[in-house]
Formats: C-alpha cells, sequence, structure tokens
C-alpha cells in the first residue's frame, strides 16, 4: 500500500524553496496564523510534564533521579498550564524537535511556549511540524552561542511556513501516518527483538566456554567456587591477584595517543569517538598503556568495561592497569570478566553509592584481587579466545544485518512522513482503503519500550560515549 502511494494531480509553487512545490487545493500558511500563546498558570494541582525530542508532551515521572536533572521547585504556580489538545514547546531545544500537541492536561517549566491550535487538527499538526521538513525552520529561529543552549525567537517563529491541507485531508493524512508508523515500528520491534536473542545466545556460548572449555567430553571437578560450579579436571582456580599485578605509569608531557575504553569496541584513540580535542597540558598524569595489559574502568567493571590494550597510549587516571603473570592471557580473562555471572561478583565487591547498573561505586584493587577465577593451561586460554572470536562473528554479522534494516526502515519512515505532509504524495484513497486493524496495532504496540526515534543508539551503543576520557 505504501508502495502505491503516487503525486497530487496538479501543484503550485510554495514560494518556500525548503517545501518545494504544494498541491494546488492546499493552504500556505504561517505558524503566526495558526499557533496563539497561552500562558495560564496557577495550577499546581495538575501533573508535571516534560518534553522530549523522540515522544513530544509526555507525563513526568517525578520518581526517576534519571529523569529529573533539572531542579523541581517546590512551589509551582509559575508553571504553565497544558490542556490536551494544546501545542507546547521547549524553547531551548525546539531546533531539535523538542515540541509537540499534548496528550495530557499538567503543567510545564514556565520558560517553555503554550499554544492553542487554530485551522489544524491536532494530530496532522504533531506528525507535520516534528518532520524533518519543518524542524530545520526551528534551528533557523533560534539563536545562542552553542548548541544545546539556542533560544527560540518566537517572533521568527511565527513566520515559519506551514502546509495547511482541508480539514478531511488532514485527518486522512494523520489515519494514513499512524497506520503506517505503528507497522513500520512493528518491524523494528521484531528486528530489535532478534538482536536481543542473538546477543543472549552469543552470551551462552561465550560463557559456555570460558567456564567449561571447548571439549565436552572433559572429566570435570568441583571448583570450590558457587558461582563457578565444576571445572574441568586440569583446570586450576587461583585469586585474580595471582594472575594480574596493577601497574602505574604516568605520562609526563601527555603527548601520548588518548585512548578511550567503550564497551563494545575496547580500547580505541579518544578522536574516533569524540569531536571534543583534549589539550596535552590536561593529559599530564594520564595513565600510560602498552600492548598486551589490561584495562579496567573502575566504576563500570559491574557492567563488564575491560578491554586488553591494543597500541602504546594513555587513559584515564581513574582506570586500573594490570600487568598478566605468565600463566595468564589478558584476552580470556576479558570475555570472563563480561560475562553476567563475573559482572555480578564485581558489583558485590565494588564500594560506594550505587544507582542504576553502577552508579559511584568502583571495584579496588584489592577487592578484585581477591576474587577467584578459573586457570586453564594458557595454550587453552588461547585457543578459547581465538575460538570466541571466530564464533561470535556470525552472531555479529547477523546482529549488524538486523540492525542496518532498522536503519533502512527509520530512513524510510522519515522520508515518507515528509514527503507526504508536504504534499509530495498523496494518501487519501490509501487512508480510505485501510483495513480495521487499527486497534489491535494501538494494543500491540503497548509494550514498545523506545519510540522507534533513537533506536539506532540502542542498536549501536558505541555510537554515544561509555565514559569520558578525562
Amino acid at each position: 500500500m505504501i508502495g502505491d502511494l503516487k503525486p497530487y494531480a496538479a501543484y503550485k509553487d510554495s514560494g518556500v524553496p525548503q517545501l518545494g512545490d504544494v498541491p494546488t487545493h492546499w493552504a500556505i500558511q504561517k505558524l503566526r496564523n495558526i499557533l496563539f500563546s497561552n500562558t495560564k498558570r496557577n495550577r499546581p494541582d495538575l501533573p508535571l510534564l516534560s518534553i522530549a525530542r523522540e515522544k513530544g508532551v509526555i507525563l513526568r515521572d517525578v520518581d526517576s533521579k534519571e529523569e529529573n536533572h533539572n531542579f523541581i521547585p517546590d512551589d509551582l504556580t509559575n508553571y504553565k498550564v497544558v490542556r490536551n489538545g494544546q501545542f507546547a514547546m521547549n524553547k531551548m531545544k525546539a531546533w531539535q524537535g523538542s515540541y509537540g500537541v499534548s496528550a495530557y492536561d499538567g503543567i510545564v517549566s514556565p520558560a517553555y511556549f503554550v499554544f492553542d491550535i487554530n485551522k489544524v487538527i491536532g494530530k496532522y499538526l504533531h506528525t507535520a511540524i516534528r518532520s524533518q521538513s519543518y524542524i530545520p525552520f526551528f534551528t533557523q529561529a533560534s539563536d545562542g552561542v552553542r548548541i544545546g543552549q539556542w533560544d527560540l525567537s518566537q517572533a521568527r517563529m511565527r513566520e515559519i511556513p506551514f502546509f495547511v491541507p482541508p480539514i478531511e485531508e488532514q485527518t486522512a493524512i494523520a489515519t494514513f501516518l499512524d497506520y503506517a508508523d505503528r507497522r513500520i515500528r512493528r518491524y523494528i520491534r521484531s528486528k530489535q527483538k532478534l538482536i536481543k536473542l542473538l546477543e543472549e545466545e552469543k552470551q551462552v556460548v561465550i560463557n559456555e566456554a570460558v567456564t567449561r572449555g571447548l571439549d565436552p567430553n572433559v572429566p570435570m571437578k568441583r571448583s570450590g567456587i558457587e558461582w563457578l560450579g565444576d571445572v574441568p579436571e586440569h583446570w586450576e582456580v587461583k585469586r585474580l591477584k595471582l594472575l594480574f599485578r596493577e601497574v602505574d605509569s604516568r605520562s609526563t608531557t601527555g603527548k601520548e595517543i588518548l585512548l578511550s575504553l567503550r564497551m563494545h569496541r575496547g580500547l580505541v584513540p579518544h578522536n574516533e569517538v569524540s569531536e571534543k580535542p583534549i589539550e596535552e597540558e590536561a593529559l599530564k598524569g594520564f595513565k600510560k598503556v602498552t600492548m598486551g595489559q589490561l584495562v579496567m574502568n573502575r566504576m563500570r567493571a559491574a557492567i563488564g568495561m575491560f578491554a586488553t590494550v591494543p597500541q602504546i597510549g594513555i587513559v584515564s587516571p581513574d582506570y586500573a592497569i594490570f600487568e598478566p603473570i605468565k600463566t595468564a592471557d589478558p584476552s580470556y580473562y576479558v570475555s570472563l570478566f563480561k560475562t553476567s555471572t563475573l559482572c555480578s561478583i564485581f558489583r558485590l565487591e565494588s564500594k560506594g553509592l550505587g544507582t542504576g547498573s553502577s552508579g559511584f561505586m568502583r571495584l579496588y584493587t584489592d577487592r578484585f584481587g581477591l576474587i577467584k577465577v578459573p586457570v586453564p593451561p594458557k595454550e587453552e586460554q588461547e585457543a578459547i579466545t581465538l575460538w570466541i572470536q571466530k564464533t561470535t562473528q556470525e552472531f555479529e554479522t547477523a546482529k549488524q544485518r538486523a540492525a542496518q534494516e532498522i536503519v533502512l526502515l527509520n530512513e524510510f519512515r522519515t522520508r515518507m512522513i515528509a514527503d507526504v505532509v508536504t504534499g509530495k504524495l498523496d494518501v487519501r484513497e490509501a487512508a480510505a482503503k485501510l483495513p480495521v486493524e487499527i486497534d489491535e496495532l494501538e494494543a500491540l504496540d503497548e509494550d514498545l519500550d523506545e519510540d522507534v526515534m533513537g533506536l539506532e543508539d540502542e542498536l549501536d551503543p558505541d555510537a554515544a560515549p561509555e565514559d569520558d576520557a578525562a
């Protein structure tokens, strides 16, 4: 159905180069004719709302420490009232698309904009104005010293153009896009589940290899460690302090290559994952590392933040650097340390204040050294490492294929919405033929964890910093 969409029969010049031609029967309005400021206040009894780039106006979870980074005053009488069907905007992040039509009654920061809507159905306005066709206009209407702190000029916002179809056509467009969006989200969700299953299966394979070895017929013995269970008869069990010794060599110049620790990529040059340069002077005192060493992020040990060192460089002074003793292959132990069981042990041995997965808890060297682990013969450790690399590559290839399909689906969704709301595609006939399936889709979509926007980051955690190098 989506593939059969065609352009309208006739177009006219919109006078807006960024938006192109418009169907002849559509109106071209300025936002000043559609949005009218509303500054009602003094309703502290109403629930707090937030405005998110991915979802628009949402209920604020006042109990979530992760969500409430901004201070909430005791007196909320000055907060602005937002009613169901009104348009609300975070003016500091309008350039990102942090605005939308509210589905709730509530209150928002007095710094936000709230508007009544005229001439446009709320559902159509919400979808259209949050599309990639209109967000750039809000960027152009914003000023600031640096990105992230831009302030929207309401005067320039009022001059932003907006295409307005007839009311019945707005309804058809909103209905069609809602239907199509839900179907795309279902496809994406199925790909997400596949990626999760592949990752779970990969972890099972790794866990079996690093705790049981590669020979299923080898005689076993009790390890004496509750979490480990039986191990191959010829393996030993030792404390980590007998396998690794901490080293601490500092840079005196800051001229070495700065390496940053990433969950899925290991240690990589900082300039590959960040555009923010760090002056050499600030890097004096950072820890020097060399090939073959093992690096631990003390604060993230409980989520498996370990890596071997692939090249000479420097790392954060808060990291722990270990030199392996002859009987230990660092690559084998990195695989062991990333298993869920070892991560749980690391969390139990960490000290500090814990929130979320690790919080401000640190795994200190003395506690790390007391943990007992399996010790296969050195050559067997190396063989296990090679086997893991070969076997898990098949899982990674399948995951990357599914992740790329999600990227393509998101790109298709973004392009389709932009084309429909700017009149490049006519959906009236398709909307009239939609099956009576939307209620079912709504029920199926209740378990979606996240909006489809931003899924690329979930699927590629290395796209966002795992940890600051400095």
